[in-house]
């Protein structure tokens, strides 16, 4: 019988995260099991950091909370950790160490609450014969083999209040509203907040985008009466033959994606600006779409998602991850979620063998947007 576990949170905040394990700790004391939370992720496994998480104290009050009550980690990787030696910085594989924490604490399963590079980790350290059970988060909702993340629908409903407030503006003084949201490699956001918004251009990195193209789109409404348009830029959406815009590039080691993704919506204004004689203001909705308390939906897929990694971690099916396939919850290899991203180490996404999930061009969504004419750049 399962005896104790822990959690770890990874990577960038998002609303849900404090849903998770609420849900994983209460379905943990349904059944007899201790849980423990490492601090600050990886970082904190590393260090061998944890407390001691239970609904009467630690982990109570925390299902509307924003954010992780244990912390998270950015640009830790473990396999790739960056130190200092000898007044240089250089990068070591300490996974052995994590390995050996575990095994010391006594913890039977690591759940593993985190996007793409997060569960990369997760089998690299199942490799290593940890019991590892994922769970899909990522505002992006990028991960593979799930059809959504937690954190995800309420960065939609952000994005979609912003849109809703920029009409009133654009329209009072004829201008151009652009809107840069979230989404490096993934166009997701952008594309259902500008359904949900009325958008009339969602520009994505999946579609390299014609800036005449959103021109006409907007001249077209000019003519019609129109004198306002507003734009839904994803900040990793790119112009055809062009490169996306990064505002600074980080030194956090090999397998992270160091480059910090900014400027987007403020390129597109300026050249829509141009274009078209219209004024264009840009707004970059930024770090709003990650934090605080989640929607009601979150809540409900975040407890349903940690409720299913307890279950999953009582059955003794190891190596997988939480998903939803067909509307259901189920499980999937950490394999097939890593895809052909095979290499040890190497965490970061957008790569040729990595397996993080865009959007479609058959998917309905791209559809609805075309059907109602919202202009997607090409």
């Amino acid at each position: 019988m399962l005896k104790k576990v822990a959690i770890l949170a990874n990577g960038g905040d998002v609303s849900g995260f404090n849903a998770v394990i609420r849900a994983i700790v209460k379905t943990a004391e349904q059944n007899n099991v201790e849980c423990y939370g490492f601090i600050d992720g990886y970082r904190g496994l590393l260090k061998n950091e944890y407390i001691k998480l239970d609904t009467y104290n630690t982990a109570s009050g925390i299902l509307p909370k924003g954010g992780s009550i244990i912390g998270s980690s950015t640009n830790a990787n473990v396999f790739n950790y960056k130190v200092e030696e000898n007044g240089q910085v250089v990068y070591k594989d300490l996974s052995d160490k994590c390995v050996q924490n575990i095994k010391d604490d006594g913890f039977e399963c690591l759940f593993t609450l985190g996007g793409d590079g997060t569960q990369k980790s997760a089998r690299d350290l199942s490799l290593k014969g940890i019991n590892v059970i994922g769970v899909p988060k990522t505002i992006d909702n990028d991960v593979a083999c799930t059809e959504i993340t937690f954190g995800y629908n309420t960065a939609v409903s952000v994005a979609t209040d912003a849109i809703d407030r920029l009409h009133t503006t654009g329209e009072t003084h004829h201008r151009i509203m652009v809107l840069e949201v979230m989404g490096r490699y993934a166009g997701w956001i952008a594309l259902e907040s500008a359904i949900a918004g009325g958008g009339d251009i969602a520009l994505i990195p999946e579609i390299p985008y014609d800036i005449n193209k959103a021109a006409d789109k907007i001249k077209e409404r000019v003519k019609k009466g129109k004198k306002f348009s507003v734009v839904v830029v994803a900040e990793g959406a790119a112009p055809k033959d062009g490169t996306i815009s990064i505002e600074a590039t980080r030194d956090n080691g090999v397998g992270v994606d160091n480059t910090k993704l900014g400027g987007a919506g403020i390129r597109v204004a300026k050249e829509l600006e141009k274009l078209t004689g219209l004024e264009a203001r840009n707004t970059t909705l930024g770090y709003m779409q990650r934090g605080g308390t989640p929607t009601a939906f979150d809540r409900v897929l975040s407890t349903k998602y940690g409720a299913k990694a307890m279950q999953l971690a009582l059955e003794g099916k190891f190596g997988v991850l939480a998903v939803i396939k067909d509307g259901k919850l189920d499980e999937v290899s950490l394999e097939d979620v890593v895809g052909n991203n095979k290499k040890i180490g190497a965490v970061s996404g957008n790569t040729a063998e990595s397996n993080i999930r865009k959007v479609n061009m058959d998917h309905d969504l791209v559809k609805t947007a075309r059907s109602i004419g919202i202009c997607l750049g090409d």
